[in-house]
């Protein structure tokens, strides 16, 4: 009676096996509920598997993010110990990433991590930047940031209420797949390295298909900084493009070596393809209530930017968040999530804000802008990117 019972089993199991090693259907159905990393692993199995394992790969095109808070003192900063483990279970290779950590808290673990590598030179890298780009594939393109504060959104759903931390340990670490019909290309330039074939080469200049730039610049207050910021940012003004971003603390992740310490710069993403729509609205200086701010960026609807694969940007003057609100936190941050419900907002506080009240949308041609226009302080910029 044993032997009756157990044979539907293994006839069972006879099937299961013989429908996993012939139906690709069914196996590429499967995979495309496995994370990205262990996928890799099963498409060593054969050659079924390998070849669904690619298939299911090349769909994998929305991007997504991992962002972090809270307190970590006596540990690795908070990004890195949510990267680590995060990692593990997201359902894209990365092409580009774009990391952005609070500066005070990521310059502190380095000093701790420097003093406690002393003890034991041989353990792994003790640099966080290092790490941060070292838990990335190695063909992953990265750029990385410490700005004053940090807005993010957290992992896993784009309808969480976003946060904007001022102070506090806080990062995020938005991650791009390749996407078929976009170009997403990385840019790092300094006063030695800048140059009409450098621009042309990252997509900024002579390129009919950019359709949106994000631009991070640092120690451009010195002598020749202004000037050189304007280099990059004067063709971009009389163009058809989305350009926004602003003045951060430092960028962690450049392997330029053509750059001399304390030296200004600048580094950012170009994005090209038809695919691409953005949009940008400026929170003026004035802006000091909820329900203006609320106004401000109802604008942005205007556009009819669909939210799904879309990433809204928030960039803002460190002399914003509360000090312009009457001491109220998360304003901004709130009004965005009241118009734009399924938009996850991610950004930083820094030290000024690259934008204006734009709109790239299919065949909307802007009038032409002054640079001056493009450099704000003690404002807001508020945007959306759409992926397609």
């Amino acid at each position: 009676m044993e032997v009756d019972e157990a044979a539907p089993n293994i006839l069972a199991g006879s099937k299961a096996g013989y429908i996993l090693s012939n139906v690709a259907e069914v196996v590429e159905r499967i995979l495309t509920f496995v994370p990205t990393k262990t996928l890799f692993k099963i498409a060593s199995v054969c050659r079924l598997w390998r070849n669904c394992a690619r298939r299911v790969l090349r769909t994998q095109q929305r991007l997504t993010w991992l962002s972090a808070s809270g307190s970590s003192i006596y540990e690795e900063h908070v990004l890195l110990r949510t990267m680590a483990e995060d990692l593990e279970n997201i359902y894209l290779l990365p092409q580009t990433a774009l990391l952005m950590v609070d500066g005070e808290n990521f310059n502190k673990s380095v000093s701790f991590r420097h003093k406690k590598a002393r003890k034991c030179e041989n353990e792994i890298v003790s640099d966080p930047g290092e790490k941060l780009k070292r838990l990335l594939p190695s063909s992953c393109d990265i750029v990385g940031l410490l700005a004053p504060g940090i807005v993010v959104t957290p992992s896993g759903s784009p309808s969480s209420p976003p946060q904007e931390h001022e102070e506090g340990e806080a990062g995020f670490s938005l991650l791009f797949p390749a996407i078929d019909g976009v170009s997403i290309r990385p840019f790092h330039f300094c006063k030695k390295c800048l140059s009409e074939m450098a621009m042309e080469e990252a997509g900024l200049i002579n390129n009919p298909d950019l359709k949106v730039v994000l631009m991070f610049d640092y120690e451009t207050y010195k002598p020749g900084g202004g000037r050189f910021l304007n280099t990059l940012l004067e063709p971009l003004s009389q163009s058809n493009v989305l350009i926004v971003g602003g003045q951060v603390e430092k960028v962690f992740s450049s392997d330029a070596t053509c750059c001399s310490p304390g030296s200004y710069g600048a580094v950012g993403l170009t994005f090209s393809g038809s695919k691409i729509q953005g949009a940008s609205v400026l929170v003026e200086q004035y802006v000091s209530s909820p329900k203006a701010a609320e106004a401000t960026i109802q604008r942005l609807k205007a556009a009819n930017i669909p939210e799904r694969n879309t990433i809204g940007f928030m960039f803002a003057c460190v002399g914003r968040g509360r000090n312009s609100y009457k001491n109220q936190l998360n304003v901004e941050a709130d009004a965005f999530r009241k118009v734009f419900s399924n938009v996850p907002l991610l950004g930083f506080f820094g030290n000024g804000e690259i934008g204006c009240d734009r709109i790239v949308k299919e065949n909307y041609t802007l009038s032409e802008t002054e640079v001056d226009g493009l450099q704000h302080s003690f404002t807001t910029v508020m945007s959306l990117v759409h992926f397609g």
